[in-house]
């Protein structure tokens, strides 16, 4: 049981519930500063809107999906050593392929999933291979591709006539067709579950997603290709001195990480009740998805409840109205989300905490070693087991010089002190 409190398993979820709750505290206070007589009432609403009725729990599940994919898209980067803070560019890319292949080409919504995997992986690539061969930092080339990635879609959805939701009889031009006049086989198919929770919100996205999550765990966790990435993440210099491609797993990490990004999108706007408007402004998905890979640990599976988590409390903010505006709700969630990405930080004072010490975590391995048996060669016999003090060779008394010591240690000389005593002879 002591064990266990001590694992990383446990410090990491502790570390994520305690940011959870240090982050609905700041939450409940904001609510007692801008109006105090429904601070409880709307602390309540946070906490049990998502569940209070089916249609709100179907809308969760909705929202969740493609933060889930996000949060991956994230958390694989940093599993792997990098930061991929442009998951919000590969999202817009992603999104703007599904919706081409649905409206533009009239493809199935499966095809223009995997358009929204293509589309997502290719944007991650650049910032990969610039990183591999030319060593420039991903984070600058996530940054700029995030803005790319928005005024080119935003241009060419302006120039394809096809895709604006003027051509397909509504009034408005800012925005792309609705699916389900443009083409109703490209919306995510519900499965029954729009009726069973009563919210055309609800499809089959979620389980989707969830499939995915358990896949990219078994390729870090079970699988090579998974521990060579990982290793690459963790120091690249011994990973090339093992033989492994670091280039290549480079390149690699970020393409999976803009696939999983562009599929997040693909997700969201295939759903049939979005559509993408065209603004200037970078898409907030992709940015949410940090707090949920730090708050779920990286960990595949911890990014699943994560993002379900983020999701519910912004439906629950969404019940805070009329006796909240809108910005406020925007600035408790925004302060809860983010207080709850310093999960990282508590995690390691927890790790301290628990550990009894400052040390690192290799220090448990390194007690290991030193405590291991040093093996013997055979045939020969260790100076502990002939009586011996260890270390000293066998047959020599210890404490005593070896034949021909003096026992003095050797000062280094110069070569101006040789030639000095040379003269001195002479």
């Amino acid at each position: 049981m002591k064990n266990f409190f001590k694992s990383k398993t446990f410090i990491s979820i502790l570390a994520s519930v305690l940011s959870i709750v240090a982050g609905l505290i700041i939450g409940f206070i904001l609510l007692i500063v801008f109006n105090p007589p429904y601070a409880l009432g709307g602390l309540k609403s946070i906490a049990t809107a998502g569940f209070s009725r089916a249609d709100k729990l179907a809308k969760v599940l909705y929202q969740a999906a493609p933060l889930i994919m996000t949060g991956l898209s994230v958390g694989f980067a940093f599993k792997t050593g990098l930061f991929n803070i442009g998951a919000t560019g590969q999202y817009t890319v992603g999104a703007f392929c599904a919706l081409v292949c649905g409206i533009q080409f009239q493809l199935p919504w499966w095809v223009c999933i995997l358009a929204a995997m293509i589309g997502g992986a290719i944007w991650g690539f650049i910032p990969g291979i610039c990183k591999a061969l030319f060593n420039v930092n991903e984070v600058i080339t996530s940054i700029m591709f995030n803005w790319l990635g928005l005024f080119m879609v935003n241009l060419c959805i302006n120039n394809m006539p096809k895709m604006l939701a003027d051509f397909w009889g509504a009034s408005n031009k800012d925005r792309t067709g609705a699916l389900a006049s443009a083409n109703p086989s490209a919306i995510i198919p519900k499965a029954g579950l729009d009726k069973l929770l009563g919210s055309n919100y609800m499809n089959i996205s979620i389980f989707l997603t969830i499939g995915i999550a358990i896949l990219i765990y078994v390729i870090l966790e079970k699988m090579t290709f998974g521990y060579e990435l990982k290793a690459c993440g963790f120091n690249k210099d011994a990973s090339i001195y093992a033989g492994i491609n670091a280039k290549r797993n480079i390149v690699l990490s970020m393409v999976i990480s803009g696939a999983l990004a562009g599929i997040g999108g693909g997700i969201y706007y295939l759903s049939g009740t979005a559509q993408y408007t065209i603004v200037k402004s970078l898409l907030s998905m992709g940015f949410n998805g940090i707090p949920v890979a730090l708050l779920g640990a990286s960990s595949p599976i911890g990014i699943i409840f994560a993002a379900i988590f983020i999701s519910y409390i912004q439906v629950g903010g969404e019940a805070l109205q009329p006796e909240y505006a809108k910005e406020i709700i925007d600035i408790i969630i925004a302060v809860i989300i983010y207080l709850s990405a310093f999960s990282l930080l508590v995690k390691n004072i927890l790790g301290r905490f628990f550990k009894g010490d400052t040390s690192n975590v290799n220090d448990e391995g390194a007690a290991a070693i030193k405590a291991a048996p040093v093996a013997v060669p055979a045939g020969e016999k260790s100076g502990e087991s002939a009586g011996e003090p260890v270390g000293v060779p066998v047959g020599e008394p210890a404490g005593e010089p070896a034949p021909g010591d003096t026992g003095e240690k050797a000062v280094p000389v110069s070569d101006a002190d040789v030639n000095k005593e040379e003269g001195g002879d002479q």
